[in-house]
């Protein structure tokens, strides 16, 4: 049996979107009326009884705009009951009496005690009627025995049942609002639980990056302090003024790389220093970054177009850690499965690719909190990211950098 992504089955998901459309109270509404007019033909009442089976079936079609219709449903089917003679019940003004009890305890038109007890006092009516038609019968046929006839136990049975099969619609009908309540908050609470997830994936995809961007800073701040220094001592016939001035400049690149290092005090948690100090990569290290994919069982293939440009170290760093992440993604959810990694370099553009032949993305789960991470680099240099189907199957992901 087919299931849907949270473990129910398909017919189930089917059903209620059926239940829930517009048009479903109007059809079931119709139906049940064309039933009463075929018993009508049938075993036609007295116009009193079919006027009440009719109106207590066609109510039913506005229960779904209006919801508090439904007392007017029950008490018409009970009206038909109580008119009958001989206590005769039209299945079409049953179905009709049901479905607007369940109507009322699904809606909460009223409170269901209420509800409950209204039904209760209303079975007992049409009860006492039925029972002044039975004496009436009674007396002429068994006049002797038609003394205490009231004070009979057995002949309040059909208030019993009456009250039973009322209790039960409108029991049914609160539990099925109590439980889509109860899946309605569940679902607000995921969603909530699912967003606070991603702000703290992308909290720490930007700590993430700032730390990786640090490092290409501080390395850009070190050499203008080495090549300030360099230059007041190298430059042949140097002014003093030239000579302060670049001490000067290599003085603030000094102070600026203190404010660097304190600064990377907050941002760097973990205790391995020596990979926090690692050189930062880039895109020609994608070769590399394959060849550890492949080394675990994926298959890779790398198709550059362009010419190869020099990229600002922030662009090669955001661009190399996409490919990672993407490649990341494949062993995870499809492990086995051919991806191919396109990089392409446009004029003042960078489009990345990376598209795999898996099973593609599971339906109706959310991203996590890897592709969370990749947005936020994308955005942070201006571009976007793009991930999900591929046109061919499997899962794609889709980058452009511009710079």
């Amino acid at each position: 049996m087919s299931e849907i992504p949270d473990g129910r089955p398909a017919w189930r998901g089917r059903l209620r979107r059926a239940v829930g459309a517009p048009a479903y109270p109007w059809i079931t509404g119709a139906l049940v009326t064309c039933g009463a007019v075929l018993e009508l033909s049938f075993w036609p009442g007295s116009a009193t009884v079919a006027t009440a089976v009719l109106v207590s079936t066609a109510s039913l079609m506005w229960r779904g705009a209006l919801p508090a219709v439904a007392i007017l449903t029950v008490t018409a089917a009970l009206a038909g009951f109580a008119a009958s003679p001989g206590s005769n019940l039209y299945l079409a003004a049953a179905v009709s009496g049901l479905t607007g009890c369940y109507t009322l305890g699904r809606r909460r038109v009223r409170h269901p005690a209420l509800v409950i007890g209204g039904g209760f006092l209303a079975s007992l009516a049409v009860n006492l009627i039925h029972m002044g038609t039975w004496q009436r019968a009674a007396e002429g046929l068994f006049p002797s025995q038609a003394k205490g006839y009231w004070y009979s136990p057995g002949l309040y049975a059909e208030t019993f049942v009456l009250t039973v099969v009322i209790l039960g619609a409108v029991s049914a009908g609160d539990a099925v609002r109590a439980r889509e309540e109860t899946r309605r908050e569940r679902d607000v609470a995921q969603g909530r639980l699912i967003a606070m997830e991603r702000r703290r994936a992308a909290e720490a995809e930007r700590a993430a990056i700032a730390r990786e961007l640090h490092d290409v800073v501080s390395h850009s701040v070190s050499m203008i302090a080495v090549q300030a220094e360099s230059a007041a001592y190298t430059t042949p016939g140097l002014s003093p003024q030239a000579r302060t001035a670049f001490q000067d400049i290599a003085g603030t690149a000094r102070s600026s790389m203190a404010e660097l290092r304190r600064l990377l005090g907050v941002l760097r948690t973990g205790p391995d220093e020596r990979a926090a100090l690692a050189p930062q990569p880039t895109l020609d290290a994608l070769d590399e970054l394959l060849e550890q994919h492949r080394a675990v069982g994926g298959r890779a293939e790398l198709r550059i177009t362009g010419e190869r440009t020099a990229l600002p170290a922030g662009w090669e760093l955001s661009a190399y850690r996409i490919v990672q992440e993407a490649l990341t993604n494949v062993r995870r959810h499809a492990p086995g499965a051919r991806t191919l990694v396109e990089i392409g370099y446009g004029a003042g553009r960078l489009s990345i690719r990376v598209g795999d032949d898996g099973p593609g993305p599971a339906a109706g789960r959310p991203g996590g909190h890897g592709l969370a991470g990749m947005r936020e680099r994308a955005a942070l240099l201006g571009g976007r990211l793009t991930a999900g189907p591929g046109p061919g199957g499997g899962f794609l992901v889709e980058a452009e950098l511009p710079w």
